[in-house]
């Protein structure tokens, strides 16, 4: 089972809501009426209260849960706000600590429109690549100096966090979502029935850290996929390959010729980025960390990190954080 959580606020957006949640559960339904063993979708909402919040539009949702009683997420979908977003992200600080909390324990975000400024404010976009609402550029650009503003793409993603510039694109993004967690046939289904017309593709109308998909190889694209999803699961290249109904030999050849690394690489470079970004971020100790990340030795994580980063994680945070936390004269 899957938990995937959607944060209310007053003056959202409620189809930066609902239509994602439709599409799922749509999309839940038509796989598992082809299969009742296919995986199930938790879906719940969540803010601060459970007293009503008030829409833009004017009427009220009622959380299921509350940040502070709320379980484990493995999906996020942060609102869309009405114009102008800062008073509203400053009457919602409660959202920060569970909010970074969350992304530590490996949950994916999605953030549409204004909304992305939850991200930002949470610091948890420097650096990292994002997009907003059109006419909010200037002024992001102007409070968030330290994210990398893509303003020529609908779409961004960078690790376990992504962007959508409006809800028509948020739309593409919770297809390639379900197409994620069930499969393309799943995703096309819900696609057509939510989407008549043609659309741009996902790949098409986005910005990815990493570029996942610049090579042909779809099967392959899919194993990428399956590897971000479960970095910190133990993992044997043997059973990623038979999972894709491929020899070990024929997976390590055509992951090589699509990507230039092999599966092992490829994993040990995700594994090591999200251990980068705890390290600078979390006050989990270096074992958690290793752990996190799918290393039950810490010395082989410790050893992996020095060949990849020619530094030690310890060394590392002690780095990173003395930038971090430096005193600006």
């Amino acid at each position: 089972m899957q938990t995937i959580s959607f944060v209310l606020c007053s003056d959202m957006l409620a189809s930066s809501a609902t239509l994602p949640m439709e599409m799922l559960k749509a999309g839940e339904s038509f796989a598992r009426a082809k299969n009742r063993r296919a995986l199930k979708l938790n879906i719940q909402s969540v803010a601060d209260t459970k007293e009503p919040i008030k829409t833009r539009s004017g009427f009220s949702l009622v959380a299921d849960q509350q940040f502070k009683d709320s379980p484990e997420s493995d999906i996020i979908f942060l609102p869309a706000l009405w114009r102008n977003p800062r008073p509203i992200i400053q009457s919602n600080e409660s959202i920060f600590p569970w909010l970074i909390e969350r992304v530590q324990n490996g949950a994916t975000v999605s953030a549409v429109g204004t909304g992305v400024c939850f991200l930002a404010e949470a610091k948890l976009l420097d650096g990292k690549a994002a997009t907003t609402h059109w006419h909010y550029f200037d002024q992001f650009q102007k409070y968030y100096p330290s994210v990398d503003l893509k303003r020529q793409y609908f779409i961004t993603q960078s690790g376990n966090i992504f962007c959508a510039a409006s809800v028509n694109a948020l739309a593409d993004l919770t297809v390639h979502f379900i197409q994620r967690l069930y499969n393309q046939e799943v995703a096309n289904h819900v696609e057509r029935h939510f989407s008549h017309e043609i659309r741009r593709s996902y790949q098409e109308r986005g910005y990815f850290d990493g570029e996942i998909n610049q090579h042909p190889d779809e099967d392959i694209v899919q194993a990428q996929m399956w590897l971000q999803d479960n970095y910190g699961k133990d993992i044997q290249i043997s059973d990623v390959a038979e999972r894709f109904e491929m020899s070990v030999r024929s997976f390590n050849r055509r992951f090589k010729n699509a990507t230039n690394k092999s599966p092992l690489q490829y994993l040990q470079e995700i594994r090591i980025q999200v251990a980068k970004d705890l390290l600078q971020t979390s006050n989990l100790t270096i074992s958690e960390i290793a752990f996190k990340v799918g290393y039950s030795d810490m010395g082989h994580f410790t050893g992996l990190f020095k060949k990849l980063l020619a530094t030690t994680p310890s060394e590392y945070r002690t780095t990173v954080r003395a930038k971090l936390f430096r005193a600006k004269i």
